[in-house]
């Protein structure tokens, strides 16, 4: 009986110590694909925002999450929050789900707003993987507030959320440069990796 309970608890520290150590998704860019079908290249595009968004990320201080530069800006904090919204709205998106405003409203602490857009990400990316261009034609953004929705093609996704996620992902790296704690030096977005 005493062996039996060791295991148990052995098992549950060890369950619980790999969950906590499980490495995020785009410690760099996974391989290209072998072709360029029209899900493997936006699958890729994700790909490319996920990765830059792990660094920009990466060894955020309590103090850079609380930095806002001059003028009427959100914190890095609240960028954070505003990419994993956006994050929503891909995965949601590639999946033909609506994007309901209150998805957003539940208090997330940064290591798990990190976690969520990191996975939703690479959920979508996965999704889109092989997908040729009529399973693309048949995605749409739907927002919905209530019993109101309203509907826009694909497209949309690009000039809206992956835009606009790649664009506030530059921004925290911005911020976190005039915060006085750049990025890891040999990140390489070109090549997808990081180091030589």
């Amino acid at each position: 009986m005493k062996f039996k309970i060791i295991t148990f608890f052995c098992l549950i520290f060890f369950s619980l110590t790999s969950c906590k150590t499980q490495e995020l998704p785009y410690h760099q860019i996974p391989d290209a694909p072998e072709n360029y079908e029209a899900g493997n290249v936006l699958s890729r595009v994700i790909d490319g925002l996920g990765y830059r968004y792990y660094w920009a990320t990466e060894g955020l201080t309590e103090e850079n999450l609380n930095y806002v530069p001059k003028g009427d800006t959100r914190s890095m904090f609240g960028t954070i929050e505003h990419i994993l919204a956006l994050s929503n709205g891909i995965l949601k998106t590639v999946k033909n789900k609506p994007i309901i405003r209150s998805d957003y409203q539940e208090v997330l602490t940064f290591d798990e707003i990190r976690r969520a857009t990191l996975i939703n990400l690479k959920e979508a990316s996965d999704f889109l993987r092989g997908k040729d261009e009529n399973d693309l034609a048949k995605m749409e953004i739907t927002f919905q507030r209530g019993e109101n929705k309203s509907t826009f093609p694909l497209w949309n996704l690009l000039n809206g959320q992956l835009a606009d996620a790649l664009y506030h992902t530059g921004q925290i790296v911005s911020f976190r440069r005039s915060a006085g704690n750049p990025i890891n030096p040999e990140v390489n977005v070109f090549r997808g990796k990081t180091g030589s």
